[in-house]
């Protein structure tokens, strides 16, 4: 019921942290697999770390912001293992910033790289997936989208839109064999927390261990999350296992978010 052999996965934002575990995941279970990032070196060392292990992966370099680069990567992803049926919708966060400061640029920049590309990227893989009779599109979103988090107004914003999207989507398609659902993280220990971290530090002046000790108590968990934990999650909805499950968004947070839904 977790077996992916067979099945061909894209998976952006892959070269670090929880998209770099969600494509482990998957081609641990069998799957063929498409990493893509910016590139340079980090995507390079992501395939060798795949490599190291026994996974081979196609990487290749692609900016989620740039319309024609998601074209391009789609169309070269296909050339090269064939036909997608798995996408893993992934990118960085935006900067961190209070909503009063905002500026036009800013929301220019957020837009593409946090809403747009999830839409993009869905509209060139699911008219294969619909043909298949099957499909599993999975955005690694952010509990940002359930729970507002301070000084996050772009994130705040904009990932509850991809959901909105999301959940009209898969309700157009469950009948044609593809599920389309969201994975929710919490505070997990990647570049990109120690990054908001270092941000929050120089904002309130305390040191980043301060900072990071105080969101740690916030966590019912009493400690941070894995990548890894968050790549299972993102691979058990794309298995067969999950089938029924669509339109969902799982949260894999620790229980930091209190509220019931």
């Amino acid at each position: 019921m977790h077996d992916l052999t067979g099945h061909t996965a894209l998976v952006t934002g892959a070269s670090r942290g929880l998209g770099f575990a969600a494509a482990r995941a998957l081609a641990l279970r069998g799957a063929r697999l498409v990493i893509a990032s910016r590139g340079g070196e980090r995507l390079a060392d992501a395939q060798r770390a795949l490599a190291d292990e026994g996974i081979a992966a196609a990487a290749i370099a692609a900016d989620l912001r740039h319309l024609e680069e998601i074209e391009r990567l789609v169309e070269e992803a296909q050339m090269r293992l064939g036909q997608i049926d798995i996408l893993v919708a992934n990118n960085g966060g935006p900067p961190p910033r209070a909503a009063a400061e905002l500026t036009e640029e800013e929301w220019q920049a957020a837009v593409p790289a946090v809403l747009l590309f999830v839409p993009r990227l869905v509209r060139l893989v699911l008219p294969a997936m619909r043909a298949a009779g099957w499909g599993r599109i999975v955005a690694i979103n952010s509990i940002s989208s359930r729970q507002p988090v301070a000084n996050l107004a772009l994130s705040n914003a904009l990932r509850p839109a991809v959901l909105g999207y999301l959940k009209t989507l898969s309700q157009e398609v469950a009948a044609d064999g593809v599920t389309v659902n969201s994975v929710l993280p919490g505070y997990a220990l990647t570049e990109r927390q120690v990054e908001l971290a270092a941000a929050t530090a120089a904002r309130t002046g305390r040191s980043p261990e301060e900072v990071r000790a105080a969101l740690t108590a916030t966590v019912p968990a009493a400690r941070l999350g894995e990548p890894e934990e968050i790549g299972e999650a993102v691979a058990f909805l794309c298995s067969p296992a999950a089938a029924y499950i669509t339109g969902q968004t799982l949260t894999v947070d620790g229980g930091y978010v209190r509220g019931l839904y």
